[in-house]
């Protein structure tokens, strides 16, 4: 066996081995880049079943329909050839209607940040494309959580230490609404979080479905922070909303508002139908998709009757609940399953495919983790080109933990690794390093290792990969614990604002004025 030579290597390999060791706290972070999937997504209904549920969801559109408690939701649906009934407010769907009004859904668009590095692709992955994927933060949620703190009401400076984590990893490619910031005046919320997103992050963030009037103060104080007119707004959306349907069969005005508005705006509308199996859905999985199904067209279709072509996103949300205590549960096999199936139902209209990273733990725990994991594999698998509570989901959507904003993107990480090339050529086989150790040797020492060593591998933020003798001599920290200190150490160092003095002053004249016009509209309204 030919020696290995080792002189004048041995150091860097040293070197390597300190830094693993060190590796648990350290906050490395991926390079921001668009994320692309490179596997075909997984398929467990037949082409027959995804058929059956998508005529069985138009059926059920014709025969029973949906309640639109919008009057103004309910003219546009009679102006695009619904049957609408004036006193149950029920509107029914010819299938044809669906069919023609679905046509001009784009199957990929872009999302536009205020610094162009930050744009994203949504949608791809038909016809042999190369399918796009964004991660997106928690969104929400009422309660905050952390180790040192405990569980509190969501609040304005919460929100902030959460932007500044969601701009700090590259990872993330859209806010969410991140939390509800309850010490903001309900009617000022709509601008002041948008402010808040926006003067922390660059990334696309997130427009609250409302009243007209204060989608178009929020997505005017959009256009303003990325400094264009209208025009180039309605060319180049923005921001998103999320729309829930109200689960079952049924659009309230506020999620309507959102729909048409947003629309008329040419921004970007999600709709997610709120489809717990057992509880507002049969508890077949099958009855809970076509439900699901039907819905998500429903809102869609209005959208596109408002203008067609609007970039739409199907968002899948069906899971099921604690049979015993009718408690939402999340990350089980059948939500698994559910994402999976909706990713097909999806590729049937050619629409982009929103999923979710969730569970219902009540701590940042293993529950967590692996309920995570069976979240985030199912959206991934089920080619998801948006996936929205991403990280810092706890509690079933009741509480963002910054602990688990942390555990999150490590996971979100290793998906991203995951996604890249298993390169297989004659320098990665590597016979020549394998001629060199023969038997019994060792790897550590060759040329091919120490060529390659520093970027061989996934480099965790959280994970230590120290033996136990050394992790337990440097204190023993669990990973909630190193969680809770990366993220304290990335909010103390992540700037107060990212925006340039004169637009901050900008920004807050805007919101003066907003505030001024609801001072106004209470005054009239008393």
């Amino acid at each position: 066996m030919t020696k290995v030579e080792t002189s004048g290597r041995s150091r860097r390999f040293q070197r390597l081995r300190a830094r693993r060791e060190n590796l648990a706290g350290s906050p490395v972070e991926s390079p921001y880049v668009q994320l692309e999937n490179p596997y075909p997504p997984l398929e467990i209904l037949s082409a027959d079943e995804v058929s059956f549920i998508d005529a069985s969801a138009k059926k059920l559109l014709q025969e029973v329909g949906i309640k639109v408690l919008s009057a103004e939701a309910r003219a546009h649906y009679r102006q695009g050839g619904a049957e609408v009934d004036k006193e149950s407010e029920q509107v029914r769907f010819p299938s044809e209607m669906i069919e023609t009004l679905m046509k001009p859904v784009p199957s990929k668009f872009s999302m536009y940040g205020r610094n162009p590095v930050r744009n994203v692709t949504m949608g791809g992955g038909v016809g042999g494309e190369t399918s796009r994927v964004a991660f997106g933060t928690v969104s929400g949620t009422p309660f905050l959580s952390d180790l040192d703190r405990g569980r509190r009401d969501g609040d304005k400076a919460g929100l902030i230490e959460l932007a500044k984590l969601a701009q700090y990893y590259d990872v993330i490619h859209i806010l969410g609404t991140l939390i509800e910031p309850l010490d903001i005046p309900v009617k000022m919320r709509h601008v002041e979080t948008v402010r808040c997103y926006m003067t922390h992050s660059d990334k696309v963030p997130f427009v609250r479905s409302q009243r007209r009037q204060e989608i178009e103060e929020a997505v005017t104080l959009v256009r303003l922070i990325r400094g264009i007119d209208e025009d180039r707004l309605y060319k180049e959306p923005s921001c998103y909303t999320v729309v829930n349907m109200n689960s079952p069969l049924q659009l309230d005005e506020l999620m309507a508002q959102g729909i048409m508005v947003m629309a008329e705006l040419g921004q970007v509308v999600i709709v997610t139908p709120f489809t717990l199996a057992g509880a507002m859905a049969p508890v077949t999985l099958a009855g809970a998709l076509t439900q699901q199904h039907a819905e998500a067209l429903a809102g869609m279709v209005l959208a596109q009757i408002v203008k067609p072509g609007t970039c739409v996103v199907y968002g899948g949300f069906t899971s099921n609940v604690d049979m015993r205590s009718g408690s939402p549960a999340f990350g089980t096999p059948e939500y698994t399953q559910a994402a999976i199936a909706t990713g097909q139902l999806c590729r049937m209209y050619n629409v982009p495919f929103r999923s979710s990273n969730v569970n219902a733990s009540n701590a940042p725990d293993a529950q967590s983790a692996y309920e995570s994991q069976m979240s985030l594999w199912g959206a991934v698998l089920g080619g998801c080109h948006f996936l929205l509570h991403g990280a810092g989901w706890l509690e079933g959507g009741l509480v963002a933990s910054y602990e688990k904003f942390i555990i999150d993107v490590e996971m979100l990480q290793m998906m991203a690794r995951f996604f890249g090339n298993l390169v297989v050529d004659e320098d990665s086989v590597a016979m020549g390093a394998m001629r060199d150790v023969g038997a019994g040797g060792h790897y550590f020492g060759t040329k091919h290792t120490l060529e390659r060593y520093d970027k061989a591998f996934y480099e965790p933020i959280l994970s230590d990969w120290r033996n136990f003798e050394n992790w337990s001599e440097a204190g023993g920290e669990t990973a909630d614990v190193r969680a809770n200190k990366i993220w304290k150490e990335v909010v103390a160092k992540s700037p107060d604002t990212m925006l340039e003095a004169g637009l901050e002053e900008e920004v807050a004249g805007y919101v003066a004025k907003v505030e001024e016009r609801v001072k106004r509209d209470t005054k009239k309204s008393r």
